[in-house]
């Protein structure tokens, strides 16, 4: 069973502007999107729902300072990429 990864405009303009700033990170936010679509509840990509402002959205860590904010749809095995930053760039 594997999952198609959507991206939003927002996700992509975030991603360009993170890759240009971290392009060293490039090969692990490339593992993490082929895990991601392989089987997103792997346990070392540390997916957790958030809770407030961003109730109904998960997260996954990229590194230990970085994150990736998503929507999974298990119903349509869609997981649709929201943001990547850091902690409190994407938690806000």
């Amino acid at each position: 069973m594997s999952f198609v990864l959507v991206t939003t405009q927002h996700f992509e303009r975030r991603a360009r502007k993170f890759l240009r700033k971290h392009p060293d990170l490039r090969p692990a936010l490339r593992d993490t999107l082929d895990n991601l679509s392989r089987d997103p509840f792997q346990s070392k990509l540390k997916l957790h729902p958030l809770s407030g402002n961003l109730a109904g959205v998960q997260a996954v860590s990229l590194t230990y300072s970085y994150r990736l904010t998503l929507l999974l749809r298990v119903t349509e095995q869609e997981v649709v990429l929201l943001d990547i930053g850091t902690h409190d760039e994407v938690y806000r």
